[in-house]
């Protein structure tokens, strides 16, 4: 599920009482560590959704991040699995991907930088951050120093920072533990906040010492797309003044340079020996900079779209759609201790619940201890990581579609309609994929009679969110968008031996933090805005939400199974039953001509 871009969690090994149970070589959660490959069945099962999700969720996948190559093995992996259970290619040119117009945006090794002219080396004493455009020239630009990061009451005014080299020293990492998760905004892609260094030519993070070279080298690795496509939100911007938003925009098309440097390399912007003692506000020399900005094209950027023909000699050619992302969001830039952050996580979710979902203070946050004893006693050496797998988003919803293709090929009888499967890549960047998709589409969208999109479906625990437990189910949109389905959703599961508990409040504005307008923030969105009828199945947010702690082994499987189960008997209902109508008992609309 997309989110904003969080600044990379460092997580220190602060002191709790939580620590990850084992029985034999499983944790508490029945799960191992590691699992090997194996034939799948028809039948979805636990065992065969634990095949899947392992190897999707793996660190050789490299976190699947679009733009990435990361996102060609996610991707030819479900490729292979679809062409081995024998679905029908419908990508591009008789293929399984359907590929975006995705370039790749880094800085080369030739890009310079002077401080009172004297080079800095490239990686060894800084490194710059690409983003969606080549930065703004830094061409004798003053330094000053602007505070610490995220301490607004302490930083320098707009005014000071307006045309010069800001530096800031990261924020204490007690004030960083835990970041993200549950309390965590969210969304896509976009222009980037207003801040009181919008005019700044270049904002440097005092943050490179200690790292190694890969983790320096990550910094110029992010992507992000070159297309204008729809992000994952509605609405506006808050009432800002038309002035402030012409800014905004502005700042955008010629963005500041955003590096980060070592302490010596700061120590030399401000002709010191040490930037100890520095205050806000104290100025420095000159810096002058040539970032070498290269943008090339990626093909690493891939939805997979396959079909299952219906068996009515008509209505074969209408769809009923199901969909999940096949993308993550990347490395972190260092490694952490993935057993001291779930244990902090587990924590702070807890607190949170147990506050009503009511985002933690900084002060709450650095009172969570985690018993570093405990958790040595079941993991003697601590397990770096820094691969954000990403096994419940949405490694869970992109295993649980494969098995449902799985599960309706091997039918006697195939359902009436045909069945698109389309994994949909860069929803984590703004919900890409289904947005290129639902504009290129590769079926005629107002043969697609609904949609149904499955994001996070792994979880759902008592202790991941207020309600949750083993019957727990998120449905968003369903009754929002078309009484039909909404109906046909809640009817299939009350014909369930053992019925789910489907928490439909998502449609309307709750007060969780984290959790505001679920509906506009996964790829069915994209759908509906074309007038397709759509329900989308979740089973909320948890504390190891786009963090290194989201791995296979921290799945719920008897619950996975259930709800593939339930959302293969919906997709099949669906496929043999009356078109669902949209509310108003109008159709679904034809699609808008849009111009990618």
């Amino acid at each position: 599920m997309s989110k904003v871009r969080l600044a990379p969690l460092f997580l220190l090994v602060l002191a709790a009482s939580t620590a990850q149970a084992q029985k034999g070589k499983l944790n508490r959660y029945g799960n191992p560590e590691h699992l090997s490959r194996a034939p799948t069945t028809a039948a979805i099962t636990e065992r065969d959704l634990q095949v899947r999700l392992y190897q999707f969720s793996d660190d050789s996948m490299q976190s699947r991040q679009v733009g990435r190559v990361g996102n060609r093995k996610g991707t030819d992996f479900i490729a292979a699995e679809v062409k081995r259970l024998g679905l029908v290619p419908a990508g591009d040119n008789g293929t399984y991907f359907q590929v975006l117009p995705f370039h790749v945006k880094y800085f080369t090794n030739h890009s310079r930088l002077t401080a009172n002219g004297n080079p800095l080396q490239w990686q060894d004493d800084w490194v710059a951050v690409p983003g969606a455009r080549a930065p703004r020239f830094v061409n004798n630009a003053d330094v000053i120093f602007g505070g610490v990061t995220g301490d607004t009451t302490t930083q320098i005014t707009a005014a000071q920072a307006a045309g010069k080299f800001v530096v800031l020293l990261p924020a204490p990492p007690s004030a960083n533990a835990g970041r993200g998760g549950i309390a965590a905004g969210r969304g896509g892609f976009g222009f980037a906040a207003p801040s009181r260094f919008t005019d700044a030519v270049a904002v440097a993070t005092v943050d490179l010492d200690g790292m190694t070279p890969a983790q320096r080298a990550a910094f110029n690795t992010p992507t992000q797309a070159s297309q204008n496509v729809a992000g994952g939100g509605r609405g506006g911007r808050g009432g800002a003044s038309p002035v402030d938003s012409l800014k905004q925009i502005v700042a955008g098309l010629t963005p500041q340079a955003t590096l980060h440097i070592t302490r010596a390399a700061a120590a030399t912007l401000f002709t010191r020996r040490s930037i100890d003692g520095l205050a806000a506000g104290n100025t420095g020399g000159t810096v002058t900079a040539s970032l070498d900005f290269v943008e090339q094209p990626s093909d690493w950027a891939r939805n997979v779209v396959a079909i299952i023909p219906g068996s009515d000699p008509v209505l074969k050619h209408q769809y009923v759609a199901i969909g999940a992302h096949n993308d993550h969001v990347g490395m972190t830039a260092a490694p952490v201790d993935k057993d001291s952050l779930k244990a902090f996580n587990d924590e702070r979710n807890r607190r949170l619940i147990a506050n009503k979902m009511i985002s933690l203070t900084p002060d709450q946050l650095s009172a969570i201890h985690v018993n570093m004893d405990s958790i040595r006693k079941v993991h003697p050496a601590a397990r770096l990581d820094s691969i954000r797998n990403g096994a419940d988003d949405d490694g869970s919803g992109s295993m649980g579609v494969l098995e449902i293709a799985e599960a309706i090929q091997a039918m006697k009888v195939k359902p009436k309609r045909s069945v698109l499967f389309v994994w949909h890549t860069g929803e984590e960047a703004g919900l890409l994929g289904s947005a290129y998709f639902t504009r290129n589409p590769t079926v005629p969208l107002d043969s697609v009679v609904a949609q149904i999109n499955i994001d996070m479906i792994g979880r759902g625990r008592a202790e991941d969110l207020p309600g949750g437990g083993p019957d727990y189910l998120g449905v968003v949109g369903s009754f929002f968008d078309s009484k039909d389905l909404g109906e046909t959703v809640a009817g299939v599961n009350r014909k369930l031996k053992k019925p789910l508990d489907l928490d439909m409040k998502y449609d309307t504005t709750i007060t969780w933090s984290g959790y505001n307008n679920i509906y506009g923030r996964s790829d069915h969105y994209n759908y509906a805005q074309q007038g397709v009828p759509i329900a989308f199945f979740f089973t909320g947010l948890h504390g190891d939400y786009h963090q290194v702690s989201d791995e296979a082994e921290f799945i719920d499987y008897p619950h996975y199974a259930r709800i593939t189960n339930y959302i293969r008997d919906i997709l099949v209902e669906v496929a043999d039953g009356p078109r669902p109508r949209m509310n108003g008992s109008k159709p679904a609309r034809p699609p808008r001509t849009i111009v990618p």
